[in-house]
């Protein structure tokens, strides 16, 4: 059976190309033809041969393979393969070939296998030509480049189908029939080869041949029906117009239906027998949408007896009205029993804006004032400058009626307004020339557009009050004559100036984008999906809501367990003996990083955030701090840490979730060595330092290990002192500071550091000791106001952690961190 299958395909390959023949001599061209030359032979031929100008009986038949020859010779790989092999070959994931499909009447080399009877159904493909497909194809780039831009305007039908397609065959009487019914009345129609156009094919979203699309607004809408009908397709083209496009209309709201032209669009009434409105009036209502609202009466209701009779509108055959700002009579009319489309689009093109049109956008203002190249025949747009309120409503319908009494033809003259609070720019780039009003409001300037960004203008200079005012024939009379003066060819306008685009006023707000958004994400989802997807796409949504419920229990969880810590801190804290303050995990030698929040085995729950630093964290803590990392320590002794830690462990406990802090504590019995030495490192020159401890205590170290800097707080701290002394100690750099160290008295500068002059801590009592002898006195003199109790040695360091993070600290740097010995 395999050699029945190579001359079957063999035959195939003769067939096609026996059916396009050489392209070269359809086109009358060498091989060695450059594109524009074959371009060039193209356009002639195709000149000729077309049916609609050349009556021969094979014109059609040579038009089709003329376009089959182009198409061949302008596909670079169709041409190489051609060139190499001379024949056709259709288009596979290697080559490609073209058919000539007259030749199914000819020889159809598949009618013995598929020609019997089957179902009830036999397959004649002779009855069923193919060729109507070819006719409309289009490419992708066309699809692209053309079909989408045009159906904003034009709704296109497009059927996806391919050459050995069987149920294609069978649907193109249907085809057929649909393409006669729609495109009289304005559809666009085109076909597409889904085997040429994967990539298109697939975007759209086509699994299946044939398959029938609806372009409309740059969107396309997939036909879902199983079985093709005329009525079925009509159905599904009427269901995917814009929601209210045509409003339907009765005695109660035609008046709020005409009273409308605010929004500068003319209304239309269709006044028609049947229920539903027909495709023709809602394709006229979707291409003028912009311009014209589109309302419809149902002739037989009992609602609109009071219209037809006002209107005097016939109620054996259809009408159409248009009406402008006047809403007692229509400015056209049309009555016909069948109205056809050109008749239509001919009276709504001559009556699509409203005597005294609004420049609400740039669309609108290209369409009035388009730009004129040729000085000698000047379009002129008289503009009168108003705001949204009541107020102006007379002064615009005295230019209204200006307008309609004047002579000029809108061709030359055009009579518009504009509202200032919308387009204030537009306004501002007109009102800084030569001779502008001071106040443009009221006015009225005539404009000549040069081109899209430039024009000339003039203003009047008499404001337009409307017919009410003293000078209203002066300024009726003075707006004539300038006009005239100006259409003349030697007539120039005093001003000019560059614009930029109008704002358009008709744009949709956030909230009405969002809503079509999501509409259009449904209408997305119901075309896409089927039932076989919906159970595993509610699966997926379900799957998501779970995680999301159980990430916000477990969140809830967490914080709840926080706070209740905390309270278990805050009932608990003034009881922390020294025995629950030491730790004992000695092995945490050089294992503590900024991420790391273990805490010693020994540590008391409610201070598990502190880490002890001594010889064995010392590494962990200060030297290998990775970038960006920072270690706060409080030094403490043996008397004060059951009262300090608690509060420095409350104070820093918000900052628990930030990775990049730890935070400790430092006994002084043990590291005042290693705090001596830091601060002699932080010294310009080296020095003795005689150290007090208990004038250390409260003290807070920002150790920064990376880059070898420290940031200190203390209570005496020029940065922590408020008032006066703040602003003058604060700017001074502390290499001032230190060579006053010597000879500072206790609690002055150098205190807060700890230096003192003293030789001996028992020779000397600390500022700590005097204010415990006051405190039990219980006096309290100017002599002590510098004084400062250990309950309150920590108070300013919630505003000193945030200078700190905000980077206003002063830094300490050294050249290398000391080791450290304990005593």
């Amino acid at each position: 059976m395999r050699w029945h299958k190579h001359i079957f395909c063999l035959l195939l390959v003769y067939i096609g190309a026996q059916g396009l023949g050489d392209p070269y001599k359809l086109l009358g061209i060498q091989k060695t033809a450059t594109q524009q030359q074959i371009r060039k032979a193209y356009k002639q031929l195709a000149k000729e041969w077309h049916p609609d100008k050349n009556n021969d009986p094979a014109a059609e038949n040579r038009f089709v393979e003329i376009n089959q020859a182009y198409e061949l010779l302008t596909d670079p790989e169709r041409k190489k393969h051609f060139d190499t092999f001379g024949i056709v070959v259709e288009e596979s994931p290697q080559l490609r070939k073209k058919r000539d499909y007259n030749q199914y009447q000819r020889f159809d080399p598949l009618e013995e296998l598929f020609g019997t009877q089957t179902g009830g159904y036999k397959f004649r493909f002779q009855d069923r030509d193919i060729t109507l497909f070819h006719k409309l194809r289009v490419t992708t780039r066309a699809y692209e480049h053309k079909l989408v831009p045009k159906s904003y305007e034009v709704p296109y039908l497009i059927m996806f189908y391919s050459d050995w397609c069987f149920p294609c065959l069978q649907i193109e009487p249907i085809w057929r029939r649909v393409t006669e019914e729609l495109e009289p009345v304005g559809f666009g129609i085109a076909t597409v080869h889904a085997e040429n156009e994967p990539l298109l094919a697939r975007k759209i979203g086509i699994h299946s041949l044939p398959c029938l699309i609806l372009l409309m607004d740059g969107k396309a809408s997939v036909y879902k029906e199983t079985l093709y009908s005329v009525q079925k397709v009509v159905d599904f083209v009427r269901n995917r117009f814009p929601y209210k496009l045509v409003q339907p209309i009765t005695d109660d709201n035609v008046n709020a239906f005409l009273n409308g032209w605010i929004d500068n669009r003319v209304r239309a009434l269709i006044f028609e027998r049947q229920e539903s409105i027909r495709l023709r009036y809602l394709l006229m209502a979707f291409y003028y949408r912009e311009r014209v609202a589109f309302g419809f009466v149902h002739l037989n209701s009992p609602n609109s007896e009071n219209i037809q009779r006002k209107f005097k509108v016939p109620r054996d055959i259809e009408t159409l009205l248009l009406f402008n700002e006047n809403i007692s009579r229509s400015v056209a009319s049309l009555s016909m029993a069948d109205i056809p489309v050109k008749t239509m689009q001919d009276v709504i093109d001559n009556n699509k804006y409203l005597m005294l049109p609004r420049l609400s956008s740039q669309g609108m203002f290209d369409a009035l004032c388009p730009p004129e190249r040729a000085p000698p025949r000047k379009r002129l747009c008289v503009v009168l400058v108003s705001e949204n309120t009541p107020y102006h409503d007379e002064p615009r319908q005295a230019l209204r009626e200006f307008a309609q009494e004047a002579p000029y033809s809108a061709d030359r003259v055009r009579f518009t307004y504009i509202f200032q609070e919308r387009q204030t720019e537009f306004v501002s780039a007109l009102a800084n020339g030569e001779g502008s009003p001071v106040e443009p409001l009221l006015h009225i300037v005539i404009i000549w557009r040069r081109d899209n960004n430039h024009i000339k203008y003039e203003w009047l200079p008499h404001t337009w009050n409307g017919a009410k005012s003293h000078e209203w024939n002066e300024t009726r009379d003075h707006l004539e004559l300038t006009i005239q003066r100006l259409l003349h060819a030697s007539g120039a306008l005093s001003c000019e100036a560059v614009i930029k685009e109008l704002i358009d006023e008709h744009a949709q707000g956030m909230m009405s984008r969002i809503v079509m958004k999501l509409l259009q994400t449904a209408d997305f989802f119901k075309d896409n999906i089927t039932k076989d997807q919906l159970l595993p796409l509610l699966s997926i949504l379900a799957t998501i809501l779970f995680i999301v419920a159980g990430g916000y229990v477990l969140s809830y969880i967490v914080r709840m367990e926080e706070e209740s810590i905390k309270k278990q801190q805050y009932a608990h804290g003034q009881n922390i003996t020294d025995e629950e303050l030491i730790s004992n995990d000695t092995g945490q030698s050089d294992g503590f990083t900024c991420n790391n929040n273990r805490t010693p085995k020994a540590a008391v729950p409610q201070l598990r955030l502190l880490h002890e630093l001594r010889a064995e964290t010392y590494n962990g803590m200060v030297r290998m701090l990775k970038p960006g990392c920072r270690t706060i320590v409080v030094l403490v002794d043996a008397q004060s840490k059951n009262k300090l830690l608690p509060e420095f462990h409350r104070i820093v406990w918000p900052y628990r979730k930030n990775k990049t802090l730890m935070f400790g504590h430092m006994t002084l019995e043990r590291g005042l060595d290693w705090y001596k030495c830091l601060l002699t490192l932080s010294l310009p020159e080296p020095r003795d330092l005689n150290i007090n401890p208990r004038n250390c205590i409260g003290t807070v170290l920002s150790l920064n290990g990376h880059r070898r800097y420290f940031c200190m707080y203390h209570a005496k701290h020029p940065e922590c002192i408020k008032g006066k002394a703040s602003k003058r100690f604060f700017f001074k750099r502390m290499l001032k500071m230190t060579k006053r160290f010597s000879n500072a008295a206790v609690g002055t500068n150098g205190a807060f550091m700890g230096f003192d002059t003293s030789e001996s801590d028992d020779t000397e009592t600390s500022d700590l000791e005097q204010g415990s002898r006051l405190l039990d006195d219980a006096t309290v003199s100017d002599k002590y106001s510098n004084v400062v109790f250990q309950g309150n040695l920590l108070d300013g360091l919630p505003n000193w952690l945030d200078r700190l993070f905000e980077g206003t600290t002063h830094r300490y740097y050294i050249n290398y961190w000391p080791d450290f010995v304990p005593k």
